[in-house]
């Protein structure tokens, strides 16, 4: 698989098996992926992966905790603006529409809607968990640089026939995390992923992506030295 399919048949699968994912395949991805850039070499992830029972037993915490109803861990970041302006606003809805349209979920159903959600917090079935942490100092530079650590674990996902979903979700589950995997003091959890063989038989809309105009700008002139 090249660069360009990688890329383009990336997206975030809410329907895995429960085919297992090797280690080996995992340590592979992993590996390739510490490459990817951070400024000054920082490396400023940290990743946990949980396959098996301590997967399992995640699962059932949160089901539990899930069940009883309990309310939200408090966020310790802002997941989107509290205001979203045009037309952030309007992708998001849109994308809201289409995941819920393939599902056949009304909008109005609000129940639906919660136990649809809910499968985050079973991760859509897959069988691999990945939780990524960033130390609670670091900057906005370093929460980018985490973002193309996680990018670049899917895109090498893919180049193994595997899928993910990224799940900001977990933020708010953060403390059931925290039991199963005792990350040290002074790490904020960013996201989990989920990670598997996806299942073709669970219907999806693919999310359309603005056209280029719309979110890139060439500046264009002559090349330096050339005459008019």
């Amino acid at each position: 698989m090249d660069v360009y399919e990688a890329v383009t048949s990336r997206r975030a699968v809410r329907g895995f098996t429960d085919r297992p994912v090797p280690r080996e395949t995992l340590e592979r991805v992993l590996s390739a992926a510490a490459w990817a850039p951070s400024g000054s070499n920082l490396q400023p992830w940290h990743a946990y992966v949980l396959t098996g029972e301590p997967l399992a037993d995640l699962k059932k915490r949160a089901g539990e905790r899930l069940a009883a109803g309990d309310p939200w861990d408090e966020r310790e970041y802002e997941m989107y603006p509290p205001e979203l302006k045009t037309p952030y606003r309007e992708r998001r809805s849109a994308f809201g529409q289409e995941r819920y349209s393939a599902l056949g979920v009304a909008r109005e159903d609000w129940e639906a809607r919660q136990r649809a959600a809910a499968e985050n917090w079973q991760c859509f079935g897959a069988p691999a968990a990945l939780f990524c942490y960033i130390d609670r100092y670091m900057g906005l530079p370093q929460w980018a640089d985490v973002g193309m650590y996680l990018q670049s674990v899917m895109l090498l996902l893919r180049a193994e026939g595997l899928h993910s979903c990224p799940q900001m979700a977990w933020s708010v589950y953060r403390r059931t995390v925290a039991e199963v995997l005792s990350p040290p003091d002074g790490l904020v959890l960013f996201c989990g992923m989920s990670i598997g063989f996806e299942d073709v038989t669970v219907d999806y809309i693919r999310t359309g992506r603005a056209p280029l105009d719309e979110t890139v700008t060439f500046v264009e002139g002559q090349p330096a030295g050339e005459a008019s």
